[in-house]
């Protein structure tokens, strides 16, 4: 089987969920009592948001390449990362990676291909909504993406930042996610909501929308799952 190497704590709870997601849907395919081999490089989060803030792409990449050259030396053939935020250098990464990378946002929008929709509201982190690496791939296929007006990108990525990213769902913060994507389904006429965040699967697990979800995180897992299992 292949060996995968994670870049994780970007953020931890999201490095929490791969690590489950991983090894037991790889023993649920085979039927039998196996987990895979796989490393964690784990990373911090808000050494990721701080380049991004400081627009320094060209240090989040050497950030993340020595992560990735972690991996590498411990035997990992192909590397991920667990935050989509961190995609937004994913090309320039590639470029000088030692193994092969497994975009999250690709996955997300072949995903999105194979089910037919054209226009879908991106939801996530600050720099991941305000940047164009999610549009430039889903343009690929076709599909249009829609996010937040200005002041509804700020607030959730302050929440983000300050609550999901420590494992905190308030109520109150829930209600205003909800109402936010509520407004732009029914504003914007898109067919799905793209939960652009390894963390908004906590905050939107119990809330109901009239548009399916795509779970980016899990969409990732069970590409990397069917990598894995790969001879």
């Amino acid at each position: 089987m292949n060996k995968i190497g994670l870049i994780g704590g970007t953020g931890p709870e999201s490095t929490i969920e791969y690590y489950k997601g991983i090894e037991y849907g790889v023993q649920q395919k085979l039927g039998c009592n196996f987990f895979p081999n796989l490393t964690i490089e784990s990373l911090s989060v808000f050494e990721v948001l701080g380049f991004c803030e400081k627009q320094d792409y060209s240090g989040l990449t050497n950030y993340l390449l020595q992560g990735i050259r972690n991996l590498a030396a411990a035997g990992a053939q192909y590397a991920a990362l667990t935050g989509i935020t961190p995609h937004i250098v994913f090309d320039e990464l590639s470029e000088v990676s030692p193994i092969p990378l497994i975009s999250m946002v690709d996955s997300a929008r072949d995903y999105a291909g194979v089910h037919g929709y054209k226009k879908i509201c991106l939801l996530g982190t600050l720099p991941t909504m305000e940047g164009t690496f999610f549009q430039s791939s889903f343009a690929k296929c076709g599909i249009e993406v829609v996010t937040p007006n200005a002041e509804e990108k700020n607030y959730m990525g302050m929440k983000i930042e300050t609550e999901l990213e420590f494992g905190k769902v308030l109520p109150e913060t829930q209600s205003a996610f909800k109402k936010i994507a509520d407004r732009i389904i029914r504003e914007e006429q898109v067919q799905a909501v793209v939960l652009g965040c390894t963390e908004l699967p906590l905050i939107f697990d119990s809330v109901e929308l009239p548009v399916p979800y795509i779970d980016v995180m899990q969409v990732h897992i069970n590409t990397l799952i069917d990598l894995i299992m790969q001879s």
